[in-house]
């Protein structure tokens, strides 16, 4: 009888992200995992991940190319992740048209125009912090890397400021790992309850944001291309749920990497490296997503190993363990170092291919302003507590900090 590949059960609580990578990396270029009590092949190889992130053999459409997908789709803890109808789960052609209708909200030309209101909103949120009083500890996560991109986002998409109320706690249950089926179920209602305002707000009063695009774009009789109802409230779902967690990690464990690696921030002072390149090197150490559910095979798909992933499995893009891989980035893999030679995009933190996030020079933007504006605004920001001390966020998906107390100022 043919060897049957050890099966790695992923962590839900995320307790240990650097250990799940090793062992990953362990078990060769795709290993079997047991993600929340789905089997699913993790690919950590890059090159590998990246050839079947762009080959037709691999889909994101659980419904055409799943076959447990009847079976899982309602009882999974992340069934929302294969149950939308936008371009996250869409497949060939249908993908296309989803995609040409969301790409316009992100051109160059778009995300330049957000520059001078997420500058307006850092300087404001910098303002609020310079109110603590020297010496004492200031949630960073919670005072300014979370309120930046909900601002961002709400105002990309026209939320009104009076339905902002519990908008971060149900895109939070969208990416917790240890809900309950039922409690994974109660939120994802909760999430559509906040789409359906948004949408009959934007119905009632359009503006120039991307909500009300949409809906003029989904209410156009007669165009062959429009939305149907479910993928107008699925699209917007992705694009603030993604806009959003996404963009407070990155800005979290960029702060946390610099305050722990002070000779990093010093390359950055003396002008040796960039804001860019703590984005980018952020990206690539600890992505936002570490795994990202699910795609799924079309056909039978060998493997360098000789190992085959069967038609009809299920997939999972292990972007961190992808961004480590010492066949790429040596035996200093897992340091983080912003004078490494490959710097840039080369990373896999926000995909590759046609699935490519397209919010992607957004984050970058956001991240980028809020990390020169408040190492300038506070240059002797350190940690309140030791950098072992930093607990994760409880979650096998994102990569980010419970909390992260920073002393913005010494004590008098």
């Amino acid at each position: 009888m043919p060897h049957e590949p050890a099966l790695l059960v992923l962590d839900a609580h995320g307790a240990d992200p650097d250990a799940e990578i090793r062992a990953l990396h362990s078990l060769g270029p795709a290993a079997r995992v047991d993600v929340l009590g789905v089997t699913a092949w993790a690919v950590s190889e890059p090159d590998l991940l990246r050839e079947l992130l762009t080959s037709p053999d691999v889909s994101k459409d659980a419904r055409q190319h799943w076959p447990r997908f009847e079976e899982v789709g309602g009882t999974w803890p992340l069934a929302l992740w294969i149950t939308v109808r936008n371009m996250f789960t869409a497949y060939g052609s249908e993908h296309r048209r989803l995609r040409r209708l969301v790409a316009p909200a992100f051109t160059a030309r778009r995300v330049a125009a957000l520059a001078g209101h997420i500058e307006a909103v850092v300087t404001g949120l910098l303002d609020d912090l310079a109110a603590t009083a020297p010496g004492e500890p200031v949630d960073l996560r919670e005072r300014f890397a979370y309120p930046l991109p909900i601002q961002v986002i709400s105002h990309l998409m026209g939320l009104p400021p009076n339905q902002r109320e519990g908008f971060r706690d149900v895109v939070d249950g969208v990416f917790a790992t240890t809900l309950t089926p039922e409690e994974s179920a109660a939120n994802t209602a909760r999430l559509y309850t906040v789409l359906d305002r948004l949408i009959a707000a934007k119905r009632a009063e359009p503006g120039e944001d991307m909500t009300s695009l949409l809906i003029a774009a989904r209410d156009e009789e007669g165009k062959e291309s429009a939305l149907s109802d479910d993928e107008l409230r699925d699209t917007l779902l992705l694009v603030i749920t993604a806009g959003y967690e996404t963009t407070v990690n990155l800005i979290d464990q960029a702060v946390a990497a610099l305050l722990t690696h002070p000779e990093q921030l010093a390359h950055v002072r003396a002008g040796r490296a960039g804001w860019a390149d703590v984005v980018e090197e952020t990206l690539r150490l600890k992505p936002a997503v570490k795994h990202l559910p699910l795609r799924f095979a079309v056909r039978d798909i060998p493997l360098p190993d000789g190992q085959v992933i069967p038609a009809g499995e299920a997939i999972l893009a292990s972007y961190a363990a992808a961004n480590r891989h010492p066949g790429r980035y040596g035996d200093r893999a897992a340091s983080f170092d912003l004078t490494r030679t490959a710097l840039g995009p080369e990373h896999l933190a926000f995909g590759h291919g046609v699935h490519y996030c397209l919010g992607a020079s957004l984050a970058r933007l956001e991240a980028g302003t809020a990390l020169r504006a408040l190492f300038a605004r506070f240059p002797e920001a350190e940690l309140a507590l030791a950098a072992e001390e930093l607990e994760p966020v409880p979650s096998l998906l994102t990569y980010g900090h419970k909390r992260l107390p920073v002393r913005l100022r010494p004590a008098v």
